[in-house]
């Protein structure tokens, strides 16, 4: 049985050792791999009614990486089986003129998760570090500032009841280029295709670069960072699908107990 202890980021890792070809979790073949995301997205969907029972903690996913890596692909097959109404995705864009009013950790906090509520972001407060940084617009000791910032704002999640689960969906850049050059080449993908891929793609080592610096500084003993091999779609799913599942165990959520006033009642 594959290990998340490699994949679990801490002070000396490198996003180098990971290989984003590799694919340890992927057993069987293709069949029994499918069946296995789905059992798990089952399991998901009950364990996401107990959570909503017991209404008083949180789960918030993170879901990070390079354009084409495929958050939403996770999203969609992770979650296929849980019902929206305990799932929250949010996506975050560039910021809107009201979020650059506020500080940047403003639109986050506007989206934690409710208690019994799963939330999953597609991109977040990352951003802050790393666009800003690749682009010059923030010196080195804003940075710093901001990994502590971010830090802190985890920890305060945590200390109020929500259990973070982060993970940077590591693809290779041939691996990008293919999947950039089918959205160009498929008609029904081009809506997914934005000239400013290309510009990003320039810069390929600035952004591994920074990647590899903010897990480092915010992989941290309440909110750890893993890094998802993701060349492989079903080794993706299958990875991530498997680490919200082992955290949603370890909870040990329980159906809270009975209203007494309904014992023995019966409907007519």
């Amino acid at each position: 049985m594959a290990s998340f202890k490699k994949y679990r980021v801490d002070s000396n890792f490198r996003l180098s050792q990971v290989h984003p070809g590799e694919s340890p979790f992927l057993e069987g073949d293709e069949a029994a791999q499918v069946a296995e995301i789905d059992a798990l997205a089952i399991e998901l969907d009950e364990m996401q009614d107990l959570l909503h029972a017991e209404g008083r903690r949180k789960v918030l996913l993170v879901l990070q990486g390079m354009d084409s890596s495929g958050k939403d692909g996770t999203i969609r097959w992770v979650f296929s089986r849980t019902s929206p109404m305990g799932v929250r995705v949010t996506a975050f864009k560039a910021p809107s003129d009201d979020e650059r009013a506020h500080d940047y950790l403003w639109r986050c906090h506007a989206v934690v998760p409710r208690s019994g509520e799963i939330a999953v972001w597609n991109r977040s407060h990352y951003e802050d570090v790393l666009v800003p940084v690749v682009e010059g617009w923030i010196d080195k000791a804003e940075t710093r500032r901001r990994y502590a910032q971010i830090n802190d704002f985890e920890r305060l999640l945590i200390e109020t009841g929500t259990v973070i689960v982060k993970c940077m969906l590591h693809i290779g850049k041939d691996e990008q280029r293919e999947r950039l050059q089918a959205r160009i080449d498929t008609p029904g993908k081009q809506w997914k295709f934005d000239l400013g891929d290309l510009e990003v793609r320039t810069k390929w080592n600035a952004y591994q670069q920074a990647y590899g610096k903010a897990l480092r500084a915010t992989s941290t003993e309440h909110a750890p960072w893993y890094v998802i091999p993701a060349d492989n779609k079903r080794h993706r799913n299958l990875m991530i699908a498997r680490l919200l599942m082992k955290t949603l165990r370890q909870m040990k959520l329980k159906v809270p107990p009975a209203d007494p006033a309904l014992k023995g009642m019966v409907v007519k």
